[in-house]
């Protein structure tokens, strides 16, 4: 007997409820939470177990962009735009210093404002080194620990590096030279792996609150700030959480030999190489999504 006519219609209407519904829970809500009194743009999507997103120097949330809605279909997602970056308040180095330890505050505050408790931490870059300064000061905070081409180790900088790193010369080249075509180009030679293709639009969106001097000055601050890293090295051997290193194979920002080294130092950690540059989750994101899960879902099934 054929099924009544209306039947495949009720179907739909659930199938598209449904839809709907998981649409709206992956699209991502943007507040702002105040956190050591900055005022901290937040993005949250999806539901289950928490995951917060630390983004690098000189990005945003925007890095995870391509990863979020595969992330929130497992995950409660929260990216977070640090302090003097994106759409968070850019305050002057009087107000806020700009260190890693001071950032690492800044996440605890957040999760503690969301009431999400215990969560997995995802650090990409120099929010690598933000996220392992969260897990050794608030180890009740951190479940997984994921590391993405984490800068932890100080290696010999790039001349232009050393230039910006210099009190006066460094502050002149980031209030007066950077401008859109050398921003570009940097980010693409130091970003991503050799001939990987990237959207102009997608620098921009890092570019753009970069414009504003109080952005550039807070870059400077934190530049100046990851002159001694001695502080993270000394941090690891006290990580008690679980960690995945991702390191790209063709970064060319981190040495190569740095990769095993970091995972000795660490009690529970396990190393996995994307075949990207310094940017996994951007150039690769699927498979970036799937070492996500495999790490923190793979051990509960």
């Amino acid at each position: 007997m054929s099924p009544p006519p209306h039947s495949f219609s009720v179907s739909c209407s659930t199938s598209l409820s449904f839809t709907i519904l998981c649409l709206v829970l992956i699209s991502p809500i943007a507040r702002d939470v105040t956190a050591r009194r900055i005022r901290t743009r937040i993005l949250q999507s999806g539901s289950g177990s928490p995951l917060v997103l630390i983004h690098g120097f000189l990005s945003n949330h925007h890095t995870f962009d391509d990863v979020v809605p595969s992330l929130a279909r497992s995950f409660q997602t929260v990216t977070i735009d640090l302090p003097g970056t994106g759409e968070s308040e850019k305050p002057p180095p009087s107000r806020f210093d700009y260190s890693i330890e001071a950032f690492a505050e800044v996440v605890t505050d957040v999760i503690a404002a969301l009431q999400i408790g215990r969560c997995h931490v995802v650090g990409h870059g120099l929010g690598a080194a933000i996220a392992l300064a969260l897990a050794s000061e608030h180890p009740e905070f951190v479940d997984h620990l994921i590391l993405v081409s984490p800068e932890i180790y100080s290696g010999p900088p790039p001349p232009l590096t050393r230039i910006m790193r210099m009190p006066l010369a460094g502050r002149f080249l980031f209030k007066q030279v950077l401008g859109r075509s050398l921003f570009h180009s940097l980010y693409l030679k130091h970003q991503y792996a050799p001939g990987h293709i990237v959207q102009s639009e997608r620098i921009d969106s890092y570019y753009g609150p970069f414009i504003e001097p109080a952005a550039r000055e807070s870059a400077f601050a934190v530049l100046r700030a990851q002159l001694d890293m001695r502080p993270s090295i000394a941090r690891l051997s006290r990580i008690k959480s679980r960690t995945l290193v991702l390191w790209g194979r063709a970064d060319r920002r981190l040495i190569a030999e740095y990769a095993p080294r970091l995972v000795r130092q660490l009690q529970l950690a396990q190393l996995e190489y994307i075949e990207t540059g310094h940017t996994p989750h951007e150039e690769k994101p699927d498979l970036f999504v799937a070492s996500l899960e495999r790490f923190i879902l793979g051990e509960r099934s």
